[in-house]
Formats: C-alpha cells, structure tokens, sequence
C-alpha cells in the first residue's frame, strides 16, 4: 500500500474497497477452525476483523494492543456495515491476564477494584462514556461563557490563607512559609473582576480537608467557578447560572446521544427553577416531613427531602434555596439591605443534592474589612486582597458547581468517584 497512515474506525464505512492500517484494542477475538474474528477497539468505535490462514494462528492475549491491516469489504454482520479482511496483524504491545473481566456489557465488580485498575475499567464502554459527556459537559460551560463575554482565567493552588477564613485547608511548608492548597479560587476571581475583565471564569481543581468518607465527597475536585461585575442583584447570578445549565444540557444532548444511551440517561429539557428562600425550605421539611434542620443551612437528609418536595410540586430536578444567614456564610458574602442578618446568596440543589453554592459579594472595602472582624479573622492576615478594593471593585457575585457532583447526579451515578477519572478520597492517593 502507498501509506501506512493510520486510519480510525469511524472512517470506515467511507473507505470500503481500501486497503488500510488501524490500530487499537483487541476487545474480543474468537479464533475457530478456518477463520477467526477479532473484534478491534479504538477511541471512535468498534470494528470486526475476519481472520484466515496465518493470521487466525497469532496468539492474542484480550486488551492487548495491536496493529492490523487488510481491506474494508461490506458486510449486512454488523452493525456499521463493513468489516477488515486481514492480510497482516502485528502485537504492538500485549497484555497480561486481566484482574476482571473488562468487556462484559456490565460489570459487576466493586468500585475500589475498578479504581485500584482504574486505566483498566476506564476502557469499559459505560465508563468511558462518564468522561466523554463530562468532556463535552466542560466544552458547553466553556462555550456558553466565552459567547457571553467572559475571559477564561488561571490561578494560583498554592495560597497565603483560604477563601474561607482557614477551615479545612491542606496546609504544607513552602520555603519556610505555612503554605495551602487552595479551597477556592474566590479571592482571585474577584480581583480579576476589579482588574478590568468584569467576567471571569475557571476550571481547576480545588482542594478540601475534610474528613468526610461519603459517596458524594472529594478532597480534591473540579470547579467551574465564575464571577461577572456590574451586577443589580443576586437574582443576576442565578439567572447567568440557569442560562449556562440550560445552554450546557442542550450541548451535551446533542452531542453525545451515543453515550447517553450506553448509560441509559435521558436529558430532559431545562425551563424555569423554582427559588425558595432556606426559612422557607426549613418549614417545609418540618411541616411535611417532620425533620428539623441544622441551624442555618440544610443537612444532607433535608437536601433530599427538598429535592424531591421540588420534584413533586414543580416537575423540576432543581431549587435555588436562598437567603442563608450571614453566620453560616463566608466573610465576603453581601447582607441583605433588608435584613442584614441574612445575606443575598444561595445553593441550588440538583436532585436533591447541593451542586453550588453563589451569591453576590460585598464590593466596598470598609464593608469587607468590618465582615472580617465580625466572624472573628484579622484583616491583616488577608492584606493582599482587601487592599485590591482600595483601587474600587464594582458590585459583583458568582457561583462555584463542583464538577463531579453534577456529572454524578446529571448520569444517576451511585457514587461521585464515578465521576473522577482518578478520584482522591480520605484513603485513595493511587492511582
């Protein structure tokens, strides 16, 4: 043949006749008497290789990695209507015996053995469809936001103090100094916004000490977090985060259909999300559920309640709880003018679990100086950031969704680990 360019199995169909090399995966081979067939995976599909004579004597261990060449001929065996006729197999690299059975339709192995071979299971056709929808799930939210005139921003993980006053951070020596892994990228997003850029928005990890072992708790995770300026309102930044999950669950369905079938999922259009402030959220779950809440915020068992309280009388997967009071939120948080023990903020639930947390910040600096003071930190310690309000931020609020988080409830996962690729937990470090 003239080239040995390799050529993907979703270019097949067009190349029948052809002579040509592909590359991939053994998924499954069945080597009978005369003819054998061997069923080659790569990144775009799945191909059925025939093999005849010499070719149907090569030892091939399953996942093992190979590179065959031979003629596209049509076939009415398969589901893309074309197969490989081999003239040539060559063992790239082989596999050794494999800890569990990787190419069943689904496999019933338990999650720490799935991650402890997690490049392994990773292969599986579900579970590679978990990461190509969050993939496409990123780009959406990426999209949407650069449409919209954001600027897409990086910034440091190594930090002088956390965005909320020093809990549950990872400290470590850097140089002689108490270093930390960042909980947030807050601090920084606001002063991108006053440096000029007025909307802003990363996609980073962040990193969260505590000590919680759940199945919807990482220590490190993705953020897509965003912050915009010049805003009236709190009722602003909800709207922005509804328009960009409206836009995103529109982006994802029509691009990853495939995949949303190999998981079973259906993506129902996103319309209005009902708000309910948390005074209000909290009768409810103790007029209709008997369940008293913690003060100021709801616990995991009242999220559930809420989301399914939602569910019933709404039709909606989604609530904007808000109002939460000023004791219960960071330091930065903006009082509501009309009560200042609360403040103008709140979560938005998804299926019954919070996904983010938002709200608009306070933007004057003596404001944020005496905030500080009243949840008992020294402005002193955080010196960096509140002298960047010297220089006039203009009003301004944001929101966080933690990306495992919603790419679990967004698939009906049973654990947010099988939303992380390579998941760090209290105990897991590897892979």
């Amino acid at each position: 043949m003239e080239s040995s360019k390799r050529v993907l199995i979703s270019e097949c169909n067009m190349l029948i006749g052809k002579e040509v090399v592909l590359k991939g995966w053994v998924k499954k081979i069945r080597q009978l008497g005369k003819v054998g067939f061997l069923l080659l995976r790569d990144r775009t599909g799945l191909l059925q290789c025939v093999l005849e004579q010499e070719q149907n004597q090569v030892k091939i261990e399953t996942e093992s990695v190979v590179q065959v060449t031979g003629i596209l001929v049509k076939t009415d065996k398969t589901a893309n209507g074309v197969e490989l006729q081999v003239s040539e197999i060559l063992v790239l690299a082989e596999a050794d015996l494999l800890p569990f059975e990787i190419n069943k339709k689904k496999l019933n192995v338990g999650l720490d053995h799935l991650l402890n071979h997690r490049v392994l299971s990773l292969r599986h056709e579900q579970i590679n469809a978990i990461f190509t929808i969050q993939s496409v799930f990123v780009k959406g939210f990426t999209d949407f936001l650069m449409q919209e005139g954001f600027t897409r921003i990086f910034t440091p993980k190594i930090v002088s103090q956390g965005a909320e006053g020093g809990a549950n951070v990872f400290t470590f020596n850097y140089f002689d100094k108490s270093a930390y892994l960042a909980q947030s990228p807050q601090f920084y997003k606001q002063m991108m916004v006053g440096a000029g850029f007025e909307r802003v928005f990363e996609i980073a990890p962040v990193y969260r000490a505590e000590e919680h072992n759940s199945s919807r708790h990482l220590n490190e995770y993705i953020s897509l977090d965003v912050e915009m300026g010049f805003i009236e309102n709190v009722e602003e930044v909800m709207e922005m985060e509804k328009r960009v999950l409206q836009y995103v669950f529109q982006y994802v369905k029509e691009r990853c259909q495939k995949q949303l079938d190999v998981l079973q999922v259906d993506i129902p259009v996103l319309n209005e999300i009902p708000k309910m402030t948390l005074t209000e959220a909290q009768a409810i779950l103790k007029e209709t559920y008997q369940k008293d809440s913690p003060e100021g915020d709801l616990n995991t068992e009242g999220e559930k309640c809420i989301g399914n309280y939602v569910k019933y009388k709404y039709g909606s997967d989604f609530v904007f709880i808000t109002n939460y009071p000023r004791a219960t939120r960071p330091m930065y948080t903006m009082p509501n003018k009309e009560n200042p023990e609360l403040t103008d903020s709140f979560d938005l639930l998804y299926k019954g679990s919070e996904i983010t947390s938002g709200g608009q910040r306070i933007h004057r600096k003596g404001e944020l100086i005496a905030s500080f003071r009243e949840k008992g930190l020294n402005p002193n310690e955080f010196k960096a950031y509140i002298d960047s309000f010297a220089y006039a931020i203009p009003p301004h609020g944001g929101f966080g969704i933690g990306l495992e988080r919603i790419i679990m409830k967004f698939l009906n996962l049973g654990n947010i680990r099988e939303a992380s690729a390579f998941p760090r937990d209290c105990d897991r470090l590897i892979p």
